[in-house]
């Protein structure tokens, strides 16, 4: 994760600047590069989404976007996972959803890679939810547990098959033994 402060940098000047690859969010006057995904935590936001998508997409309840910027509270972040209430999603004219989203996410997932401080993912997932969000995951594969923060609660660690806290609208019971598992896969016969 690569950190750069600029003296005078405003938000809308960020927003102005040209994209990056991997993502860069703005956290407090300083410009944070997002880490490049490896393969479990690729597999793990994919697996996600498609759970996610899969109970909520078609009944209109929800949707869950990956690596969505999101401007809200004087910052600009690029959460891994960033689900909405379908009622909130902005669409256009078309019926598209608008591309500048500017309000937290309902729920938030972020999955921390190795070289990413755990303090300061956690502290992304604290302003989204002073900023509205209802629900922040942190999923550490490295451990094998979630973090989960929840408004005017103390966060809970989530092992094993004990079932996560649902966001209110999905059918969807979740357990981090269930996500976890999602890192096996089958290799080729050779």
């Amino acid at each position: 994760m690569t950190t750069s402060q600029h003296q005078s940098l405003s938000l809308k000047t960020f927003l102005n600047l040209p994209p990056t690859q991997p993502e860069s969010e703005y956290i407090n006057g300083q410009i944070i590069q997002k880490p490049m995904p490896k393969a479990r935590h690729s597999r793990l936001q994919t697996k996600l989404l498609q759970a996610i998508n899969a109970v909520a997409e078609d009944a209109q309840l929800a949707y869950g976007f990956s690596e969505l910027r999101c401007t809200f509270g004087d910052r600009s972040l690029v959460p891994d996972i960033a689900v909405f209430s379908w009622e909130r999603i902005v669409f256009d004219a078309s019926g598209e959803p608008v591309d500048d989203v500017q309000q937290a996410p309902d729920w938030v997932i972020e999955i921390l890679s190795p070289q990413q401080s755990p303090n300061r993912v956690a502290g992304k997932l604290l302003h989204c939810l002073q900023y509205g969000s209802q629900m922040g995951w942190l999923v550490d594969p490295g451990d094998r547990s979630i973090l989960v923060f929840q408004p005017q609660r103390e966060p809970g660690l989530y092992e094993g098959s004990t079932p996560l806290p649902q966001f209110a609208k999905l059918s969807l019971t979740l357990t981090c033994d269930r996500i976890f598992g999602w890192l096996q896969m089958t290799p080729p016969n050779r």
